[in-house]
């Protein structure tokens, strides 16, 4: 597995783009915004939700997600720190190995009854985060998401 990403919760993309742009220097990739993705969450339910996230460029990255209340990006009060993102070649299998070495499957990405597809968040309660895995045959297809944003002149 490669370690590639941090994923923030945010509130506001737009300002937390820019603060974190003033305080560190960092370079964003566009904005994606999803209306509605196909989840599956942890009990088994087929959900589907909003998705809205950035990438800064550069490696490791941050990732900035926008926070959907209720839901697996929601904030909370002691650390909005949501994820360690890793690609993996193999997920269906480090999935299965994560949920075995008591670091449950909390969310995935589903097609149909499909599971997991393109990525699984697993929840560690000792740590209080998450480990993502993301399917590595996506890194040239999210290519786009880690330079940098034209600008609007």
């Amino acid at each position: 597995m490669d370690h590639y990403h941090v994923g923030i919760v945010v509130t506001d993309m737009e300002a937390a783009s820019a603060k974190l742009s003033s305080l560190l220097g960092i370079s964003w990739g566009p904005v994606m915004s999803l209306d509605a993705v196909e989840y599956r969450d942890e009990a088994g339910h087929d959900i589907v939700l909003p998705t809205t996230m950035r990438y800064s460029t550069g490696t490791p990255c941050l990732e900035l997600i926008l926070e959907v209340p209720g839901s697996v990006w929601a904030r909370n009060e002691s650390s909005n720190l949501h994820h360690i993102g890793f690609w993996s070649d193999s997920m269906p299998e480090q999935s299965d190995a994560f949920s075995t070495a008591g670091c449950p499957l909390q969310l995935c990405g589903r097609a149909g009854g499909v599971t997991p597809t393109s990525f699984a968040y697993h929840r560690d309660n000792d740590l209080g985060i998450r480990m993502e895995l993301v399917d590595g045959s996506m890194r040239d297809v999210m290519q786009f998401l880690f330079e940098p944003q034209p600008s609007a002149d």
